[in-house]
C-alpha cells in the first residue's frame, strides 16, 4: 500500500490522489468522484504516509500500518460507519490498535482514520499493491532456465528511432513584423 500520493487536504471533505506537480501547485484527483482540481501552495496539505498515531510507550504508529491492520481485522470489508458514536468507535479502533494513547488520541482522530480506512478500501489500494508484488516476483524466464531480460538491443537498431527525422527538412519560421520599430 503506497500511501505517498494519497493526500487529505483541510477545507475539502475525502481524500485526494496527486496526477501532477506544477510551479503553481499540484494536480490532484478525488478518490471518491475522480474530479481533479488544482491545489495553490497555500492550502493545508496532509500526505497520508506522514501520519502517525500516538501509542502506550510513547512511540508513534504509521498510519499506514495502522490501516494495514483494519484490513486485516475487517477480512477487506469496510469498518463501521464513521458517524457512528464515540463509543462505538473506540470499542473498534481498540480492537484493532489495543495499545493506542487514549489520552492523546482524540475520537476525531479515531473518525478520521475509519473514514479514510473505508475510502480507501473502496478504491482497491490494498488489492492493488500486493498484486503488483506478485507481479515483480514473477521474472521471465526463458526455456533454457536463464533469466530473459525485458528488452534487448543489437547495434543494428539501438539509436535508430533517433535518426528518423535526420532526412526531413528543417522549417523555419519568418519574422513578424507587428508595425512597430
Amino acid at each position: 500500500m503506497d500511501l505517498t500520493k494519497i493526500i487529505s487536504i483541510s477545507g475539502h471533505s475525502g481524500l485526494f490522489k496527486v496526477i501532477a506537480q506544477g510551479k503553481n501547485g499540484l494536480i490532484v484527483e478525488s478518490l471518491v468522484d475522480k474530479r481533479r482540481m488544482p491545489v495553490q501552495p497555500n492550502y493545508k496539505i496532509s500526505v497520508l504516509d506522514n501520519i502517525s498515531i500516538y501509542v502506550n510507550s510513547g512511540d508513534t504508529i504509521p498510519l499506514g500500518e495502522l490501516l494495514k491492520k483494519m484490513h486485516e481485522k475487517q477480512a477487506g470489508q469496510p469498518a463501521l460507519d464513521s458517524k457512528s458514536t464515540d463509543d462505538e468507535l473506540k470499542k473498534f479502533f481498540e480492537t484493532v490498535l489495543p495499545e493506542y494513547d487514549k489520552e492523546k488520541v482524540h475520537s476525531s482522530d479515531i473518525r478520521k482514520a475509519v473514514l479514510w480506512y473505508n475510502l480507501l478500501q473502496k478504491t482497491d489500494i490494498f488489492t492493488q499493491k500486493e498484486e503488483e508484488k506478485k507481479e515483480d516476483a514473477t521474472p521471465i524466464i526463458s526455456e533454457d532456465g536463464a533469466k530473459k531480460p525485458e528488452h534487448t538491443f543489437s547495434h543494428e537498431n539501438k539509436g535508430k528511432h533517433l535518426n528518423t527525422a535526420a532526412n526531413v527538412p528543417k522549417k523555419t519560421m519568418g519574422v513578424r513584423k507587428t508595425g512597430t520599430a
